[in-house]
């Protein structure tokens, strides 16, 4: 087992036990920060750019100043030095407000190896509910005042989801819109296959975040044969679906298998798209 890390911008890889945060932070009090969690392979995080990109997105959506990209680059350079190449990691890039009253944000990385059930429910697959997010579909990008799209370390309703998913039982959720949309999982964007096309969900116009993984996706369905499509869905059009998936960061992509306790048919195409995104498989 690999030992996680931490590192902070300007201070270095620290031992596990050293203090990062200041009791006033306002990442921590009131949630105001940002992050971004890359898949670490053969010691590389994936897609980096993408997410750096993700991130100073979602700054400027929230007005908080980030440093330059080259300083985050080499604070994930400096955590993921020496990692193991074949141990997958997680890795975290995390950057909050900073101390109330004012100062600089506070910036930090976190590194650790994959859990085993990530790793595992490529194979197994997942069971999902669906749970009402309580607002039409449209609703938050006509909000001109609230960020949308953002991924955002203000995370309790995601955590509350995660949290009911596993008193009922279920491995994940899939938020649906009031007015009977499919949109996102709490950790996760939602895919679907339609004969010979690849669908996802638009964010611009839901506002839920845009995902990078699924992003590089449908960006190279192509290469398997498969067209690429943003649509929107109901749960009748994913039971009706050739195939339903979850796709991550860290997960990858993964097969649900069971929605509202109704068995899914196994989409035929799950090992190409895995495959295709690069992840391992158990």
């Amino acid at each position: 087992m690999v030992a996680s890390r931490i590192a902070v911008l300007g201070r270095g890889v620290l031992p596990a036990g050293e203090p990062v945060l200041r009791g006033d932070d306002l990442g921590v009090l009131r949630g105001d920060g940002l992050f971004e969690t890359m898949h670490l392979r053969h010691g590389r995080p994936w897609l980096r750019p993408e997410h750096l990109a993700r991130l100073r997105a979602g700054a400027a959506a929230i007005e908080l100043i980030l440093p330059a990209d080259e300083a985050l680059v080499e604070l994930l350079d400096d955590i993921a030095a020496g990692w193991p190449t074949q141990v997958e990691g997680a890795l975290r890039l995390v950057c909050t407000r900073g101390p109330e009253g004012g100062g600089p944000p506070t910036v930090y990385a976190t590194l650790a190896a994959v859990p085993a059930a990530a790793r595992q429910a490529r194979h197994d697959g997942v069971s999902v509910v669906t749970l009402s997010l309580g607002v039409p579909a449209a609703a938050r990008p006509e909000l001109d005042w609230l960020p949308v799209g953002i991924k955002s370390t203000s995370y309790g309703a995601s955590s509350a989801a995660r949290r009911w998913a596993a008193r009922a039982g279920v491995d994940d959720v899939l938020w649906i819109s009031s007015d009977g949309y499919a949109l996102e999982g709490p950790t996760a964007n939602l895919v679907w296959s339609t004969g010979d096309t690849l669908c996802t969900v638009p964010a611009r116009r839901t506002g839920i975040l845009p995902g990078t993984t699924v992003a590089w996706l449908l960006a190279h369905a192509g290469e398997i044969g498969c067209a690429a499509a943003e649509r929107m869905v109901t749960p009748v059009g994913l039971r009706d679906a050739d195939g339903v998936w979850l796709t991550s960061s860290v997960r990858g992509l993964v097969a649900v298998h069971t929605l509202d306790g109704e068995p899914l048919l196994p989409g035929p195409r799950t090992r190409a798209l895995q495959e295709l995104l690069g992840f391992p498989l158990p």
